[in-house]
């Protein structure tokens, strides 16, 4: 038992540190928590945790084939730069026209249950799998985590409360800080959007820097 713990919390750990930085799952988390509800953002994030889960595990089970392809999330990687830089662009310029009362921000100004609409924010960003092919091939490598199917379900186990934790902290802690600071929606919405070009960006630095592979 004690030699199994370490492999849950290594999944723990590298999956909530990636959490933190600013980004736009994370910011979607705490907009949707403070402009319709905690619960709703709660199933958003279910809905990010379990993406990150599925590509965990093709990582995992597929790195033979990741390294064979390495072309295909390059290409996938210049989709989501412009993807993300359009959502951006949009979402900033929906904000600037909004009045006040016209809460809601580009993303979630839908109908869209919360919880396909966190699959499909996560899903579009393909990148996770060589994150996680990175972090996956450094545990076995050294022996922390081993290639059998006990030790990959821990630390996907690990991983997945890693994401929930780390969306907490946006959803709980960005709600508290937005009111604290009695930020308007329409700055939140701003926000968004410029997330989301700042993540074009590093996706982008990525590609031409050749680190796809090195997170």
């Amino acid at each position: 038992m004690n030699e199994l713990l370490p492999v849950l919390f290594a999944g723990f750990g590298v999956s909530f540190l990636g959490q933190l930085p600013l980004g736009n799952l994370n910011v979607a988390a705490t907009q949707i928590g403070v402009e319709e509800s905690i619960k709703k953002a709660w199933v958003f994030s279910m809905g990010v945790a379990l993406v990150e889960i599925i590509y965990l595990r093709i990582a995992l089970n597929s790195s033979g084939w990741i390294l064979r392809n390495k072309t295909m999330f390059i290409y996938l990687s210049w989709a989501t730069v412009i993807l993300f830089f359009v959502l951006g662009v949009l979402s900033i310029r929906k904000a600037l026209k909004q009045n006040e009362p016209e809460r809601k921000g580009l993303l979630i100004d839908n109908k869209l249950n919360r919880f396909l609409l966190g699959l499909m924010l996560s899903a579009i960003n393909p990148m996770q799998i060589p994150f996680w092919f990175f972090w996956g091939a450094y545990f076995i490598s050294n022996g922390a985590v081993k290639p059998t199917m006990l030790h990959f379900n821990l630390f996907t186990i690990g991983a997945g409360a890693g994401t929930l934790a780390g969306q907490a902290i946006y959803i709980h802690g960005g709600k508290w800080l937005i009111r604290k600071l009695k930020a308007s929606h329409k700055m939140l919405n701003i926000i968004m959007g410029a997330v989301f070009i700042v993540s074009a960006a590093i996706q982008l630095y990525k590609i031409f820097s050749g680190g796809l592979f090195k997170d």
